[in-house]
């Protein structure tokens, strides 16, 4: 039989959840829509009184015109936080979905009636900009600011920029909405286990881990066949938003189907297409790790449904309790003000971690506003996996709190920096459970792990990168696509990654179909690898200059997105100008797997033969 996942309460977070109420000072639905009521009628008076007048007011009174704006804008996101989060820890309540549709709709309203201020602010001259943003009182937004006029050539009129925002709820939006209600409704039988009620697919997905190979790829074809019956449906999703994208790209004149979120990373078309081109140029490390770990699974070559599966059959278990400590003490060791802010988290009912039914599947952090805490979803059942998805999203929520006095237009960073605290975590942590191996095949384990993760968040995303980048070319050339287009798009993006060192079975051709990045968010995935070897190669730094790196590392992580990324980098010592710096990266990664090659051949000299 296969072995089975762990969800007892020992093990699990059971009763580990979120008290959102402090977003809205206690008033749950009633108290979001107060909240935006009270915004609406603030946003009508302001633009009402300033708007056609931002080319005409002095650095005075555009500092003072920015803050009214900061406190709208706090106000706004605490109650589309309480929404979002609400609906993630329950999306099949009714009530918390129709709470999301009428704070959509609302802040479709807000955003039209305030976007004449950065329109205005955006087509002022250089020079009359230059002079207000010397001012002292706009240092919270200066950077914002400065990042809202690099899009000068790809805005609409004001009358068009505010039909877009009005019409945005039942647009992208409410798709995008449709997908993931969808998939939260999937329910996958468990193979072998008849009596066992079906599981959610974000769940049964861990099953692919099983040291059972049957039960590996019974659970793939399980998956398959639950991803059937409504794939037409999200084909159509799918095609809709490629050709809303390919409209808004036009009308905005973007050369680029990715250049709209390159733009939003401040990141140049052409550094990007450098870290893909550099990636693609080391698959060979990726398929090297999936050539070894078919040896000690004792197959002559994986497929697809192999790719997750541990490596030994020591898969240890860490209660709730115990991960959490473990967590909490290495940022502790690392540095006291990053274990008191990561402690909030667990003492303040910030963290939703207990598995359950309609529950968005993943991990996220959700930062909220400056004005309150940010949040932590996940689902905890007791694998050494969860631990570090505990320190990843604990390394976001870290960075979410030391930023918050950076203020609502400058706490979050760009995506291509996003990941950088939360890798930094996760390594952390990683390095004291290593510590923690007593025997060869348990550091097997945790280094097979380790460099899997690297594997997947560097050369996979790039090729999921590089499945987009092919859909969204696609749709634009050819028109609507058919499932079997995307189905074929998918499999050659995945097989030139794999190259021979991974089958690919037929089912897994309609498994793009549920990757929510793909709706949400078209073009993030890259910013996952520019993450990691960003992350990868600060994590070496500190590990070259010890003690002396904290006070660096924790100014970065303060700076939130007051600076450019290559700014942030020079915090700590990191040129991302450096045309070097993706292969510099790619050979940490490199050295992940060297280590991994190591451990398996002192676990099992048998391999070396």
């Amino acid at each position: 039989m296969p072995e089975a996942i762990d969800t007892s309460a020992e093990q699990a977070a059971t009763n580990v959840e979120w008290d959102l109420q402090p977003l809205v000072d206690g008033g749950g639905a009633e108290g979001v829509r107060s909240i935006l009521a009270e915004a609406q009628t603030e946003a009508d008076a302001f633009a009402k009184e300033y708007e056609g007048t931002i080319a005409d007011r002095s650095p005075d009174e555009i500092a003072a015109l920015v803050k009214q704006l900061a406190d709208l804008s706090e106000r706004i996101g605490r109650a589309g936080s309480y929404a979002m989060l609400a609906f993630s820890a329950d999306t099949e309540d009714p009530a918390n979905g129709a709470l999301v549709a009428d704070i959509q709709e609302r802040a479709s309203r807000l955003e039209s009636a305030l976007l004449f201020f950065e329109l205005e602010w955006a087509a002022i001259p250089d020079e009359q900009a230059e002079k207000a943003l010397e001012h002292d009182d706009l240092a919270f937004a200066r950077h914002h600011l400065r990042s809202i006029r690099r899009y000068r050539d790809h805005l609409l009129s004001p009358a068009e920029e505010r039909l877009l925002a009005e019409t945005g709820p039942t647009g992208s939006a409410a798709w995008s909405r449709l997908h993931g209600e969808i998939l939260s409704r999937i329910r996958v039988p468990v193979p072998g286990e008849p009596e066992a009620e079906a599981e959610p697919l974000t769940v049964i997905l861990n099953r692919l881990s099983s040291n059972d190979r049957e039960h590996r790829k019974a659970v793939a074809e399980a998956v398959t066949e639950s991803l059937e019956p409504d794939l037409k449906t999200r084909a159509f999703i799918f095609n809709t938003l490629l050709q809303d994208k390919s409209i808004g790209d036009r009308l905005r004149h973007y050369p680029h189907w990715l250049s709209s979120r390159n733009l939003s990373n401040e990141a140049s078309d052409a550094s990007v297409q450098a870290l893909v081109t550099a990636v693609k140029e080391r698959y060979e490390v990726g398929r090297r790790w999936y050539r070894l770990k078919a040896k000690l699974l004792g197959l002559d070559v994986l497929s697809d449904y192999d790719r997750v599966a541990v490596v030994t059959k020591d898969d240890a278990r860490i209660s709730w309790n115990d991960g959490r400590d473990l967590v909490l003490d290495s940022y502790r060791s690392f540095s006291p003000d990053l274990g008191t802010a990561a402690e909030h988290f667990f003492t303040d009912n910030y963290i939703d971690a207990a598995p359950r039914q309609g529950k968005r599947g993943g991990a996220f952090c959700a930062y909220t506003v400056p004005s309150r805490h940010p949040y932590i979803l996940m689902s905890y059942t007791g694998s050494r996996r969860d631990v570090l998805t505990l320190a990843h999203e604990l390394g976001h929520g870290v960075q979410a709190s030391l930023a918050r006095p950076r203020g609502p237009f400058e706490q979050h960073t760009p995506l291509t920096v996003a990941e950088t605290a939360s890798v930094f975590g996760e390594t952390l942590v990683f390095d004291r459970l290593l510590e923690q191996t007593t025997t060869p095949e348990d550091r097997l384990s945790l280094l097979a792990e380790n460099i899997e993760g690297a594997i997947a968040t560097v050369f996979r995303q790039v090729a999921m990168n590089d499945f987009e980048h092919r859909i969204h070319t696609a749709r634009r050339e050819q028109g609507e696509l058919s499932v079997e287009t995307f189905n074929e798009l998918w499999r050659a993006s995945q097989t030139e990654f794999f190259g021979d060192s991974v089958n690919v079975s037929e089912g897994y051709d309609t498994w793009w179909s549920y990757v929510p990045h793909f709706v949400n968010t078209p073009g993030y995935v890259y910013a996952y690898a520019f993450g990691q070897l960003l992350a990868l190669s600060i994590y070496k730094r500190y590990r070259d200059t010890g003690a002396g790196f904290v006070p660096d590392y924790l100014e970065l992580l303060a700076a939130g997105g007051s600076r450019s990324p290559e700014e942030l980098g020079e915090i700590v010592g990191v040129d991302l100008s450096d045309p070097g710096f993706w292969h510099a990266g790619l050979d940490l990664v490199e050295e992940l797997e060297l280590q991994a090659e190591e451990a398996a051949y002192a676990a099992r000299p048998e391999l070396k033969g």
